[in-house]
């Protein structure tokens, strides 16, 4: 299988590349910056935008199958640009025209990682231009879904991994703040918490969707509830640096409240689907371990 991955460069793309060429498919990237992380060199690669008609080198009609791992958020937002415009603009029209494009290039299957936000805080999507967007988009990319286009979505929650040479200044951050190294930032942990899946699962699930993922299907996948709380104790403890943390109802400087959608202090819990996806599940702890090291 020829499986096209577009946003291919970041966490949970490059992941999936790696696996997905480990199940023995036949993989190329396409991500807007060039191709700079020593893991992919192996990858053909395109550099461009979905958003383009025609990105340069890239012929959807070469391959059978597309990952999208390249939904826009906050840290994409152009200081210039309103909010609304700019999500209604990359995630609600161009992420279905993209797909609309693939579809009529001869793709046969296609999975979308989108977010769990629209299916796990539903009243977020009248309020929240991102959170809209992400559910139009979804929702778009699905409508397309028929019996010569096999279409399913994927929607995530937090996703922790590590991949040589992504950049993932987030949880570099965590890692230090866990080992100590943050001056001036307080030792607590917000209220509340959400569910988190590793890479790893992801790209489980995105393989298992490529060959038995249901057409037209919106997938709410994760792996563990935790408190942030919880969460945060496992970078603490992985950095040998055990504490227990005192829980903070006010904004936390790693986790404000612009990037907090579900709204802060909440809790997000559910059981996830699983189903023909069968990917790996209680791989939190672990995750954090390996995380923890390749930045220490």
């Amino acid at each position: 299988m020829k499986v096209l991955v577009v946003g291919g460069t970041g966490l949970t793309g490059a992941h999936a590349a790696l696996y997905l060429q480990q199940q023995g498919m036949t993989i190329t990237l396409c991500s807007r910056s060039a191709n700079a992380v020593p893991a992919l060199q192996g990858f053909a690669h395109v550099r461009g935008s979905y958003l383009d008609d025609d990105v340069a080198g890239l012929q959807l009609q070469d391959y059978d199958a597309l990952v999208f791992a390249a939904g826009a958020d906050i840290r994409q937002l152009p200081p210039t640009e309103d909010d609304t415009a700019f999500f209604e603009r990359v995630n609600s029209k161009g992420v279905p025209e993209f797909f609309a494009r693939a579809k009529q290039a001869g793709v046969r299957r296609a999975v979308y990682i989108g977010t769990y936000y629209p299916q796990v805080v539903p009243n977020k999507i009248q309020s929240s231009p991102y959170v809209r967007s992400r559910f139009h988009a979804d929702e778009g990319v699905r409508a397309l879904s028929d019996d010569s286009f096999t279409v399913c979505s994927l929607n995530a929650p937090f996703i922790l991994g590590h991949v040589d040479g992504v950049a993932l200044p987030h949880l570099e951050a965590l890692v230090h703040y866990a080992a100590g190294r943050l001056e001036g930032v307080p030792v607590v942990a917000p209220a509340g918490g959400v569910n988190h899946i590793s890479s790893q699962s992801m790209s489980e699930a995105i393989h298992n969707a490529l060959h038995h993922g249901q057409g037209g299907k919106a997938y709410l996948v994760g792996d563990e509830n935790l408190s942030w709380k919880a969460y945060l104790e496992l970078f603490f403890n992985a950095a040998g640096n055990p504490v227990d943390l005192a829980v903070s109802t006010q904004e936390h400087p790693l986790f404000p409240d612009i990037i907090m959608y579900a709204g802060r202090n909440a809790t997000v819990s559910y059981e996830p689907e699983v189903g023909e996806l069968d990917y790996s599940r209680n791989c939190i702890a672990a995750t954090v371990d390996e995380v923890v090291k390749a930045y220490l």
